[in-house]
């Protein structure tokens, strides 16, 4: 810059990008590229950890900043991402450089026919909405099953809107419902109406996409909206790499266009004119109404419920096509995005344990389901389903995807139950211990594995039978207990309603006044009624010679902010809150818990009180 010249604010923060980082005004004029097939490598996807991506689920992901959101393919879910630091620049297989607009829909034509287009068996479920499941896939992948698409594929007339309470009143409704499972369970149902939950978990859960349409743009309304997202940017300290990610995909080249430090709002709406998408990792973090859908939700899966939100201007793409590690249920929220669904393309793709990176188009073959989403429809594909989302050239698009079931298997499980349970075997059983055979290493081994030898079938049943025992010393119930901590751990606090908030520590009047302490008292006698706050609030854990309850109402916001929150409980109190447990959602009287004296029963009312575990059935008067 030549001396005198006049230096902008806009202009100073981009020149302490620094190298690399291409973040000028003139940079972020798009150059059209020829046209090339370059796919993502591995350094380009985040390790595996919270839960999922997709254009993504919502759930964490371990190993990234304060707020990432999970999973670890292209888009991802509300959890952390492991891998990326908190501005860097361009990942590794991603190019360096300004973001380039998108292009239309990548790799397709976009005409009246995209919307219900038949492809390799797919049908409209309207041509027969008794006709159950369309087989579009190999006998082992059932089909996508459409709903609300309107008689025919190209049918032009107005079609019948699905519609529902609005999302504020269902939230109001729910506050009355007293199971916190069944409140889970109530908006689960209207999240995929009009299909079952039976009908769900039964024909689509971790089987084969859903697509469902409403012709009704205002049934998510409410939930999320590009005004809430400036107004994020504008009273929140977003930033760039940990909350907010630019991204560009043309000519099938995946970037990400991240500077470093705060996403002000002058940059991060001058890279959206600019043809780059925004994914906001965890908008729960910053959206009270994105906490409290979620906070509900994950009780529904027993899997922490993640999300993200991505918006992406009209006629580009924002990210390479993909798999991801968790269960996605993309949300159209304003305007409208063209989608393709892709099967696995082998076994070893089916219900994979992490994410894929990025995948070239000749790579991924014919989608089994193409689509358009428009405000107020839904759809839900497994992990492991290859997906991409463009936008059409007359509209933008924002949606959020809701992510759950990252790392939830039984693999998961035994990945903790078995290192437990050969620890036990040799422990407890001498054969374990006993030494291997003085000559194993001349007739075993990968060099001797064609070898014709009595002895390697002898030493290869001997290893067989042991493993086979291990099943006597597997501690079931403990791996478990260990999968809950965990869970406990991912969990977003529950969020309180009014009437809850009333009836919690949060409602006492302690206050300072008057140059004194005021009702700072917590009146909790033998007749209280008390219960817990929510069912999956707490989790007893026996962890070396101590119990430990592990909760959730003192975690953070954003993804694994905080180290997991738990008490050491003495013996004498492990049956009361064994019993708050199996009582709940019913009240019970203090003086009923099963603790050896009165005062043993009030002091551990008085302690899980405190730390906003229960609820009085009336609110407490001050002393």
């Amino acid at each position: 810059m030549e001396a005198g010249a006049r230096v902008s604010a806009l202009w100073v923060y981009r020149s302490a990008a620094g190298p690399g980082l291409s973040v000028s005004l003139r940079s972020r004029r798009i150059k059209k590229r020829p046209k090339q097939s370059k796919r993502g490598v591995s350094g380009d996807c985040p390790a595996p950890a919270g839960p999922g991506k997709a254009e993504q689920p919502g759930a964490p992901q371990p190993g990234r900043g304060a707020a990432a959101g999970p999973g670890k393919g292209e888009e991802q879910p509300g959890a952390p991402q492991p891998g990326r630091g908190a501005a860097a620049g361009p990942g590794k297989g991603e190019q360096s450089g300004a973001p380039q607009p998108g292009r239309g829909a990548a790799g397709g034509k976009l005409g009246r026919s995209r919307k219900g287009k038949q492809r390799d068996g797919y049908v409209d479920p309207m041509q027969s909405q008794t006709s159950g499941l369309q087989e579009i896939l190999s006998p082992q992948l059932a089909g996508v099953a459409p709903v609300g698409a309107g008689r025919g594929a190209s049918s032009p007339g107005p079609q019948e809107p699905i519609t529902g309470p609005s999302l504020h009143d269902l939230l109001q409704e729910l506050g009355r419902v007293q199971h916190s499972r069944q409140r889970a369970a109530k908006l689960f149902e209207w999240l995929i109406a009009p299909i079952s939950p039976q009908q769900f978990f039964e024909q689509s859960w971790e089987n084969k996409p859903l697509l469902i349409r409403r012709h009704n743009p205002a049934y998510y309304q409410g939930l999320f909206s590009t005004a809430t997202f400036d107004a994020i940017l504008r009273d929140n300290d977003v930033q760039f790499g940990v909350n907010l990610d630019v991204t560009s995909y043309v000519d099938g080249t995946r970037e990400t266009h991240n500077p470093v430090g705060r996403a002000l709002p002058a940059v991060v709406w001058d890279f959206y004119r600019n043809g780059c998408s925004l994914r906001l990792l965890n908008p729960q973090a910053f959206s009270a109404t994105v906490w409290h859908f979620l906070s509900i939700l994950q009780e529904q899966f027993g899997s922490m419920a993640g999300a993200n939100t991505y918006l992406t201007p009209a006629g580009t793409q924002g990210f390479a096509p993909h798999y991801d590690d968790i269960e996605a249920f993309v949300i159209q929220l304003e305007g409208k995005k063209h989608w393709r669904v892709y099967g696995p393309r082998d076994a070893t793709e089916v219900l994979p344990q992490f994410s894929s990176c990025n995948f070239a188009q000749e790579e991924i073959g014919e989608p089994i389901l193409e689509t358009i989403l428009e405000a107020g429809d839904l759809l839900y594909f497994p992990r492991g389903f290859i997906h991409q989302g463009d936008c059409l050239p007359d509209a933008h698009s924002l949606h959020i995807t809701v992510s759950s079931y990252q790392r939830n298997s039984w693999g998961d499980l035994l990945e903790k139950l078995l290192p437990a349970a050969l620890q036990m075997a040799i422990e407890e059983d001498v054969e374990y211990r006993q030494g291997l055979p003085i000559d194993y290493l001349e007739y075993m081994g990968v060099l001797n594995s064609d070898v014709v030898d009595s002895r390697r079938g002898a030493f290869i049943e001997r290893v067989q039978k042991l493993m086979k025992n291990l099943v006597d010393y597997a501690p079931i119930d403990a791996a478990v207990d260990q999968k809950a901590k965990l869970f406990l751990h991912d969990c977003l606090p529950p969020m309180l309603t009014e009437h809850e908030r009333a009836l919690s520590i949060h409602g006492l009047p302690a206050r300072w006044e008057d140059g004194d302490v005021r009702d700072a008292d917590i009146p909790i006698k033998k007749g209280t009624q008390v219960r817990l706050l929510r069912q999956g609030i707490i989790r007893l854990c026996n962890e070396g010679n101590g119990v430990l309850l592990y909760y959730t109402t003192e975690n953070s916001r954003v993804y694994h902010k905080e180290e997991p929150k738990y008490l050491e409980i003495d013996p004498e109190f492990t049956d009361g809150i064994e019993f708050l447990l199996s009582s709940y959602p019913k009240y019970v009287c203090v003086e009923t818990l099963p603790c050896d004296t009165l005062d043993d029963k009030i002091s551990l009312a008085t302690f899980l009180f405190e730390k906003g575990l229960l609820i009085t059935k009336k609110p407490l008067v001050p002393m």
